[in-house]
């Protein structure tokens, strides 16, 4: 009598192992792939906010280019209002130093400071006809408003950048990424105190 030896359980058994392996390798490409994708989403909003807030860093200082000729051609007027002229210059080196430092929080909060004082110096200007006819005044009155429409422009566009990315960063799964990759949460560049005085340009009257 001759005995006959089944292979098929041993075949099935090996069919089923390299199935699961490529399974396994499948789910783990997958993965990989996936991490790669929000990984690269991370790097362009990371990106797409520090150049919203390069937007804003160059109008700011195009602001503090114009804050000292427009103190100065006051000050040709009304010299005696010594206590607007600090306070505006005060705010400034403020705001220079806090945007030197890439204090984003503290920028905010020097520039409603900023933008209240200024508009305190261009009260000061209303008492003075001659200064609000002067070619000078006008001038550096409508560089700084159009400064101003910008940098609230670019600030709406800076919070809707840094928005989109702590969005990212809180999400399920893709907060593990971050976790992973060390992304971090921007701060908003919000205005505090003086939101109300800093969201409206201020006023060029001729």
């Amino acid at each position: 009598m001759k005995i006959k030896f089944s292979t098929t359980g041993v075949i099935s058994h090996k069919s089923f192992i390299m199935n699961f392996t490529y399974i396994l390798i499948g789910i783990l490409v997958l993965i990989v792939l996936w991490v790669i994708m929000a990984y690269n989403r991370f790097v362009r909003l990371v990106n797409r906010a520090k150049e919203s807030w390069a937007d804003i860093d160059v109008q700011l200082k195009r602001r503090y280019d114009l804050i000292p000729n427009l103190v100065n051609t006051v000050k040709g007027y009304a010299a005696h209002e010594k206590g607007v002229f600090e306070s505006v210059t005060e705010a400034r080196t403020r705001s220079m130093n806090a945007e030197v430092k890439g204090d984003i929080k503290g920028v905010a909060q020097a520039e409603g400071i900023l933008a209240g004082a200024l508009k305190s110096l261009f009260a000061v200007a209303e008492n003075y006809p001659d200064l609000k006819a002067n070619q000078n005044f006008l001038e550096l009155q409508r560089e700084l408003s159009d400064t101003e429409n910008k940098i609230q422009a670019a600030r709406r566009f800076y919070n809707t950048n840094v928005r989109n990315l702590n969005i990212g960063i809180e999400s399920f799964p893709a907060n593990i990424v971050a976790k992973m990759f060390r992304f971090a949460r921007r701060d908003f560049f919000e205005l505090g105190e003086g939101e109300a005085a800093a969201k409206e340009p201020v006023a060029v009257q001729f």
